[in-house]
């Protein structure tokens, strides 16, 4: 039996996770910029644990739109986001470029489902930003594979990208309708 999450509950519940995914994502993108000289302990660390929140943040999505047509590119999400922690693990023992390279085939997938969940949500409100966010979020990859080629490949780019991103949710969490159709029904 499949059941359809209400709108009235999906909208508060998308409001609250886009907040604490501003909060996490503005926190972590200081800490990175402060430590993307090179990849050390700490910036190690920031660089896995970005990719598995975000892992933790489309199971509380998921359950939170049950049974919605936007919860099959969640699940695709939560997949892509572990093999992208799972990469970053390796990447950091290497070096700044291979960890971009990772990070933006991250991104240009991650940012393709994020563009269709948002596309499927749209009648929700607030979602041009998830929209926006996924686009971006694709471009951005490809300029990761770009800079990983460079001549000074660096790690505050991605502060930049996080912090962007956090921008993204909290700018959508504003605008979230109160009773739309989460699955743009």
């Amino acid at each position: 039996m499949t059941t359809t999450a209400a709108p009235a509950t999906v909208a508060p519940a998308l409001r609250r996770l886009y907040f604490v995914r501003f909060g996490f994502a503005l926190i972590w993108a200081v800490v990175l910029f402060l430590t993307a000289s090179s990849i050390g302990p700490v910036s190690a660390t920031l660089l896995v644990i970005y990719p598995l929140f975000d892992v933790g943040a489309a199971i509380v999505d998921v359950r939170s739109s049950r049974g919605s047509r936007s919860a099959p590119g969640l699940y695709v999400n939560i997949a892509i986001s572990v093999i992208a922690a799972v990469g970053l693990v390796f990447a950091v023992t290497s070096d700044i470029p291979t960890v971009l390279r990772a990070w933006g085939a991250w991104a240009v997938v991650a940012g393709l489902v994020q563009l269709i969940v948002a596309l499927r949500r749209r009648k929700l409100g607030g979602q041009w930003a998830m929209i926006a966010s996924g686009t971006i979020s694709t471009f951005a990859g490809i300029s990761f594979f770009l800079q990983a080629a460079g001549p000074r490949p660096s790690l505050s780019n991605l502060a930049g990208y996080a912090l962007l991103g956090g921008v993204f949710f909290v700018v959508s969490a504003l605008h979230l309708g109160r009773n739309g159709n989460p699955d743009g029904q």
